[in-house]
């Protein structure tokens, strides 16, 4: 209950008043304890003490957002819907500069485009300092005048979107709003004077320098004296105006100095973004680059370390071949040393038989030597039972 609009408030541009605000500030209000503790139950009259008491302005501050009073009092404004002559009394207010800019600021959201202009324009011959808070909670000098422009010309104040008005020029075209009137216009007004009544100065003097001449002094030496300090005094008139309108050209210059050099700032920080980016894509396809060849290298390296075995794996087994081989004719060498050796010494052990028993033996002899190659086929060679041992080392099928 204590959140809702006033039963009686009248609908602002088509919605309810307090939907001029944003929700997420909306809520923050209702969540504030300034809100809760001061703001309840306030009236049309009672605002005003809580307004008097307002020594800064601004929208909202700190890391949760946190709303300040004077917002908390423009929501509580638009709940209850004051008076119109109640919010122009605000504004016309000069004892309590921050009642003023309460008003002006209800206005702006309220009020109409002509009532805007009529009632906030004045404001702009107020120069007193103001109190700002801004978003990371310090606070920043102003102006009243400062903030009534800011109400005028811009989109956005104190986290508030305002809402659009129409520019001053079409409603003076439509005659909804007269010209406007210069504050310093009766400054305007009592120089023109003094320039009419300069040509009628003018005529007093010539009448007085005829007199004078009849005096025995020279008019035409005053005459030229009096031209010389009219043209003294326009040139100098001539400079004031001169200086004026080379002082609004170099404003305006120095204006759009700074907006070429915004955008100059804009296109450079672009074309660094450009170059960096560019800059990170090139390094990106040399590291890719760098780790394919390096893949491939690792694969080269990997291959020749496999052929450098397999090449060793071959020389041991041609090594370990010519081995068993050599093994295996000493060997075989040794045997056949043997028996010849036997067979020596059987025929020199007995020389008598030499003669008979040696015929009597041969056949014998012949009959065991085929016995035993027919009996030696059938075992196992050493050298293929060598061949078969290193084939198993190696994880190889047997030879047959």
């Amino acid at each position: 209950m204590a959140n809702r609009t006033d039963p009686a408030a009248k609908s602002i541009r088509g919605t309810n008043p307090q939907n001029l605000v944003e929700k997420i500030l909306r809520s923050k209000i209702y969540q504030n304890t300034y809100w809760k503790e001061q703001c309840f139950g306030l009236t049309a009259e009672t605002l005003v003490d809580k307004a008097m008491e307002l020594d800064h302005l601004g929208g909202t501050h700190g890391g949760n957002r946190k709303p300040t009073p004077f917002m908390c009092l423009v929501m509580k404004m638009l709940q209850i819907q004051p008076e119109k002559e109640i919010v122009i009394e605000f504004i016309k207010n000069e004892d309590y500069k921050y009642v003023r800019v309460l008003g002006a600021f209800y206005l702006r959201l309220t009020g109409t485009d002509v009532d805007v202009y009529r009632y906030l324009e004045p404001l702009y011959n107020d120069y007193r300092k103001l109190r700002r808070q801004l978003a990371d909670g310090c606070f920043s000098l102003t102006h009243v005048d400062e903030v009534i422009d800011e109400l005028l010309t811009k989109d956005y104040s104190c986290d508030i979107a305002l809402p659009r008005v129409k520019k001053r020029w079409n409603l003076e075209s439509t005659g909804s709003l007269p010209a406007r009137k210069s504050a310093l216009e009766d400054d305007f007004e009592e120089e023109e004077e003094k320039e009419d009544v300069e040509p009628i100065n003018d005529a007093l003097e010539d009448e007085i320098h005829e007199k004078n001449y009849y005096r025995g002094r020279s008019p035409v030496r005053e005459r030229d004296k009096d031209r010389r300090h009219d043209s003294h005094r326009h040139r100098d008139r001539d400079y004031d105006r001169d200086r004026d309108y080379d002082r609004d050209y170099d404003r305006d210059r120095g204006r759009g100095r700074e907006r070429d050099r915004d955008r100059d700032r804009d296109r450079d920080r672009d074309r660094d973004r450009d170059r960096d980016r560019g800059r990170d894509r090139d390094r990106d396809r040399d590291r890719d680059r760098y780790r394919l060849r390096d893949d491939k290298e690792y694969s080269r390296d990997r291959d020749r370390e496999r052929e450098g075995r397999e090449r060793e794996r071959r020389d041991r087994d041609h090594h370990g071949r010519r081995r068993s081989h050599s093994r295996s004719r000493s060997r075989s060498k040794d045997r056949e040393d043997g028996e010849y050796r036997k067979r020596h010494a059987r025929s020199s052990a007995s020389p008598r038989r030499r003669d008979g028993a040696e015929d009597r033996d041969e056949p014998k002899r012949k009959k065991e030597k085929k016995e035993k190659k027919e009996g030696g086929a059938g075992e196992e060679d050493p050298e293929i039972a060598e061949w078969n041992r290193i084939r198993a080392s190696l994880g190889l099928a047997p030879l047959k």
